[in-house]
Order: C-alpha cells, then structure tokens, then sequence
C-alpha cells in the first residue's frame, strides 16, 4: 500500500523499553552516547527513562536532557503526580503517562476500576500540561481493552490535554488487519494523533505499526535492533526503511548510520547482532546462489530493494555449494584474475566438492588454491 507525503514522527524508546529488556543494562555513559547517536539519525523523540527510579536513571535523564539536542527528550511515568514531578525536575520536553486499560489489568494488576483509571489518566495529564510539557497519554495493554472504553479514555485525555495517544499492543496479539481495522475505528472517533507502540511476541511487532501508520497513526515507537520485554519491540531500522521504500514516505533519517548505531547498541546491551538480520545484519547483502548472485551482477535491483551503502553495509559474494560460474569469475576479478567460461566451470565442481566436504563457503584463499589447481594443469583458459 502506497501512501502520501504525510510526516511520520519516530520515537525511539531504546533507552526505555530496550533496556527493560530481562538481563540489559546501559551503562551512563552508553545511554549518553546512543542518545546523541539516535539524535544523529534523526529520530524526532527519544524516550530516555524513567526518573522516579532516581539514582544513575534520573541522573542520566537529567544529562540528556541537558545535551540540546534536537530531538525531543520524553521521560516515562505512571499515571501519579509524583512520577510527573521527578521528571520535571530532570529538565525534559515531554511525558509519557501510562496507565493499563484493558479489564484483565485493571483488575488483576491494578486492583482497580475503569473509572479509577480515567480519573488518574485525567488527572496526571492535566497536572503535566499545567506545567508546559508535551503529554502522550499511554492506554496499556490496549490491544486487549475493550474498544468503547479505550475510545472513552482517548477522548478524556485529548480533552485534558493530551498532546497524542499511545496504542500498546502490549503483549503482541494483535494482527496487521485487526490494527487497521481498530486504529481506523479510534481515528475516526477521536480527532488526536496516535502513536504506535507494539511488541514482537508473534513475530508482527514491524508489520502491526506499520498497519498503525497506514490507518493513519502519526507516530511509531521502536528499539534499535527490536530490544525489549521478552520478544522486543518494533525495530527502528526495519521501521524507517519500510516507511521510505515500501510506503514511499519522506523519512529524513541518515539511514547510512544505521549499521554503526545497530552494533553499538548490540554490542552495549550484551548481546549479538546476527548476520541474518533484516535491514542491517550483513548478510542482507551477501550472495552465493548462482542465479542471485548472476542477477545481483547484472542488475543489483533483482535482488536488492536498496543498496547496502544506504543503511552503511558493503555488498559481498561468498563462493560455496551453491555459487554459479558468475560469482567465481566476479570473485577471481577482485584478484586481477580473469578467466573463461570453460575454467569457472571446472572450478565450480571443485568449489561444490569442497564446500560440501567442509560444510561452509570457501574463503578466499581457498578458491584461490583451487584456481591454481586448475590453471596449472590448463593455462589456455586464462584470458
């Protein structure tokens, strides 16, 4: 689906949601650094923790918030005056103020009532807009909230002032036609800019916001690399790459930084960045098979929507069971070394051999072995 030319806002929740993820942990001066690394980018909100938990987190907040940078720098709270106050006190832009409004949570986690949760809601966002802040009001569990009640809540908080909504699929059970389908509903509800906040438990966190922004939600929440609570979130580089090339939207991102900022996050929260990783993981740009890899020659279009430069990746063939005479050529030229048709032939069938022998590609030095097998025993076919 196509859409028009309207602005897509990116809040980037990594320093929030990602390091809520079980067994992360930022360090200060990492928080710091992702924070200017996001503001880099480009991303237009960076949600960076939650004060009330003081020590290094309300300190931390405080140092971003006081690095000037241009995105706006939003602190997380409960739906309480008192968690309001402590973010105030850390000098940010915005506040999210978050409540549960699904019955399950009301009851069973909250010990509470709908109308409760409306008044706190009310409460907390006026007390916030008094005092000149950005206020996202975050209905919880939304995906599981009875859709009249969540409706109820959206316009309460657009009449207390809320500056936009947060829809959280919280546990990750909704599906891309459902979302249309409810965000659709609520948009034509309550006249108030939603935000998209979804999780990966089923694997549908990217495409659920992306079903969001097509119903017409004007912000997407996302981690980088999709860090997060059990399953992660929406990833920011799977987000901005397919709001600009699939949905042609005009996202002003520096996406040739992804790469970097992806494995500075990776490598901060602990954990690995696989190679098979949509948008920024190498091998997204790494070719054996004979027909991709003749096609990619030809044409990189046929087999790649952008170039791997666009989100800071270099484009490789690696040479294995299932190369083609093509990439062996290609890879020999890398060397100076051309040869014919008749020669990559008689090299594939050692490549394949080999390959399967040792159960992984050939390295360099490896095909280079073979090609001096060969070329010594038939110096004819080196052009």
């Amino acid at each position: 689906m196509k859409t028009g030319k309207r602005k897509i806002y990116l809040v980037d929740t990594t320093l929030r949601d990602g390091e809520q993820t079980a067994g992360v942990v930022f360090a200060n001066r990492e928080k710091i650094q992702i924070a200017r690394m996001l503001d880099d980018i480009g991303v237009d909100e960076i949600e960076a923790g939650i004060p009330v938990m003081g020590g290094d987190e309300k300190d931390t907040i405080t140092a971003i918030a006081k690095l000037g940078l241009n995105a706006r720098v939003m602190a997380w709270n409960r739906a309480v005056v008192k968690d309001i106050q402590e973010s105030l006190r850390c000098g940010v832009d915005a506040v999210a103020i978050s409540i549960a409004t699904s019955d399950m949570h009301i009851k069973d986690k909250l010990c509470s009532t709908r109308e409760e949760v409306l008044e706190r809601m009310v409460k907390a966002v006026e007390y916030a807009k008094r005092e000149g802040v950005y206020v996202s009001a975050n209905a919880e569990d939304a995906s599981r909230s009875d859709e009249d009640f969540l409706i109820k809540f959206m316009t309460e908080a657009k009449k207390a002032g809320a500056d936009r909504v947060r829809y959280c699929d919280t546990v990750g059970v909704m599906t891309p036609l459902e979302i249309y389908n409810r965000i659709a509903r609520i948009r034509k509800s309550v006249d108030i800019d939603i935000e998209m906040h979804t999780h990966d438990d089923f694997g549908m966190a990217t495409a659920n916001a992306v079903a969001g922004v097509n119903a017409g939600a004007t912000h997407v929440g996302v981690t980088v690399n999709g860090l997060g609570e059990r399953a992660g979130n929406a990833a920011l580089e799977e987000i901005v790459m397919t709001l600009k090339y699939l949905l042609n939207f005009d996202m002003e991102q520096k996406t040739q930084k992804l790469r970097e900022l992806c494995e500075y996050v990776a490598n901060a929260s602990n954990r690995d960045l696989p190679s098979w990783k949509s948008i920024v993981g190498t091998s997204v740009f790494t070719h054996e098979s004979g027909i991709h890899a003749d096609g990619t020659l030809k044409n990189p279009r046929t087999y790649e929507v952008f170039d791997p430069e666009d989100v800071g990746l270099t484009r490789h063939f690696v040479i294995g069971k299932h190369s083609g005479t093509a990439g062996i050529r290609k890879k020999l030229e890398e060397y100076n070394i051309s040869i014919d048709e008749i020669l990559a032939k008689a090299i594939l069938e050692g490549v394949r051999r080999t390959s399967v022998e040792l159960k992984r590609p050939l390295n360099d030095i490896e095909l280079l072995n073979l090609y001096y097998e060969y070329v010594n025993k038939d110096m004819k076919h080196v052009i």
